[in-house]
């Protein structure tokens, strides 16, 4: 087989599992220092801002209890300000929603049903609260959207980050 061909079966005792983390997510915006407001405006931890030669400024956030962080800069990413979307899990998507709203973010009413599309979205709260049943929505100063998502019981086989802390 040659280097490029992919097997068209590759069996689990084939391959050693590795762990991947998603642990930075890049986004693209137009003015740095806007965005650095703003995410600090969330509550969100400033990890590093720094720029190690002209040209190139990264700027990296970590959203409070998350094992993954946002970066974004100058010089670091090609992609239009504005065309990231992210998602955010929370485990009360009504106390998130009014966290969001006390903190002067313009946030979208709770809704419930599909995120996608618009149309298909209901009024409120899930009414079961099902998990992953209920949404809300921000953008940031660029467009970026996040979609905040209530989660109180994870699908089997992810990891709740309490376990890893």
């Amino acid at each position: 087989m040659a280097a490029t061909e992919v097997p068209s079966v590759i069996s689990e005792t084939s391959v050693r599992r590795i762990n991947m983390n998603l642990e930075v997510q890049i986004i693209p915006v137009s003015d740095v220092d806007r965005s650095k407001r703003f995410y600090e405006q969330l509550g969100w931890r400033l990890d590093d801002d720094v720029t190690p030669f002209d040209g190139l400024r990264l700027v990296q956030f970590t959203p409070p209890g998350s094992g993954a962080s946002i970066r974004f800069g100058e010089g670091l990413i090609g992609a239009a300000p504005g065309s990231a979307e992210g998602a955010l899990i929370v485990s009360d998507i009504e106390a998130a929603h009014d966290g969001l709203a006390g903190r002067g973010i313009d946030v979208s009413d709770v809704w419930h049903g599909p995120p996608f599309p618009a149309e298909a979205r209901q009024p409120g709260p899930d009414p079961q609260r099902t998990s992953y049943g209920s949404f809300c929505s921000f953008n940031d100063p660029d467009g970026n959207l996040w979609i905040v998502q209530e989660v109180t019981t994870r699908l089997p086989g992810r990891i709740d980050p309490a376990e890893t802390a």
